[in-house]
């Protein structure tokens, strides 16, 4: 089947119908994006797929046939971090980084979304991303630097 991940078209042999996780892992050495669960309820997995967060480790590979898929790799342009990876970096907010890849994603599809989110949007918004470190405060006090730089601009 063929598949679009990161803006490059693949050609992929699947048998049985595998996650796109594992797909993405396996078949395109694309690991960034981390096995958490195997439920959809952790987040570490999510990827975006047509510009929605989703759990890849529990949607078939098939269902993205047609469809963009962006994981954590593929964010940056231009060799440029995503204004998300810089801030997360930049405030140092995560300490076993396990659950980072997800997290970015998420919040970087929701302030493309809501780029004026309030503290509840995000915290809404973040819903479905387990943090095992627990430095929630962290993240949503980066993403509200983001917010406050986008409306200083």
């Amino acid at each position: 089947m063929k598949l679009r991940v990161n803006n490059k078209e693949y050609s992929v042999e699947v048998a049985n119908n595998p996650s796109l996780l594992e797909v993405l892992r396996d078949k395109l050495d694309l690991t960034g994006t981390k096995y958490g669960c195997g439920e959809g309820a952790c987040g570490a997995c999510k990827v975006l797929v047509n510009g929605i967060p989703t759990p890849s480790c529990i949607t078939p590979v098939t269902s993205v046939s047609g469809k963009k898929v962006i994981t954590i790799e593929g964010l940056a342009e231009n060799g440029e971090l995503h204004p998300v990876q810089k801030v997360f970096l930049e405030e140092d907010v995560f300490q076993c980084s396990y659950c980072a890849p997800g997290m970015v994603i998420t919040a970087a599809a929701l302030l493309k979304k809501q780029p004026d989110a309030s503290t509840q949007d995000l915290i809404d918004g973040l819903n479905g991303n387990i943090c095992r470190c627990c430095t929630y405060p962290a993240i949503i006090n980066a993403l509200k630097k983001i917010i406050q730089k986008e409306g200083e601009q």
